[in-house]
């Protein structure tokens, strides 16, 4: 007796729905994981110590991030800049945030400066974000308990 030989399913056909849609449920799910607030920060600059140090209130819906180094230089988007070449970036920042329609008022600096930094560069920062319509600010430390 001859057998006939079988080459297996004619057409294999692969329900990819439920790989589709467990991918989109990692993704949304990384969406809200991800802290974004920590991409702001870099490693350099160790905040000072404050026992009065409190978390804002809300959340901030244009934040300028500038963080000053113990050595006078500011990061600002990944780049060191020093505090007087800052007036080019911010005045870049009014026009950006003019060009959205929005004014330069709703935005809020947030200064996060080594707590090494000489007091007087973070007046400076701030006086040259006042200069350029700048007015609200929020400066970061860590909370100390007081131990």
């Amino acid at each position: 007796m001859a057998r006939k030989k079988s080459r297996g399913p004619a057409n294999t056909d692969i329900d990819m729905t439920p790989m589709i849609d467990m991918t989109f449920q990692l993704i949304a799910f990384f969406m809200f994981v991800i802290n974004f607030t920590e991409a702001e920060q870099d490693e350099r600059i160790q905040l000072p110590s404050s026992q009065l140090a409190k978390p804002t209130e809300g959340t901030i819906e244009t934040p300028i991030t500038l963080q000053l180094t113990n050595s006078g230089l500011v990061v600002y988007a990944g780049e060191l800049v020093k505090v007087s070449d800052l007036r080019g970036y911010l005045e870049r920042e009014k026009t950006a945030m003019i060009d959205a329609d929005k004014e330069p008022t709703s935005a809020t600096v947030i200064v996060r400066a080594d707590g090494r930094a000489k007091t007087g560069e973070v007046q400076d920062i701030i006086k040259l974000c006042q200069e350029k319509g700048f007015e609200r600010f929020a400066l970061r430390a860590k909370y100390d308990e007081g131990h």
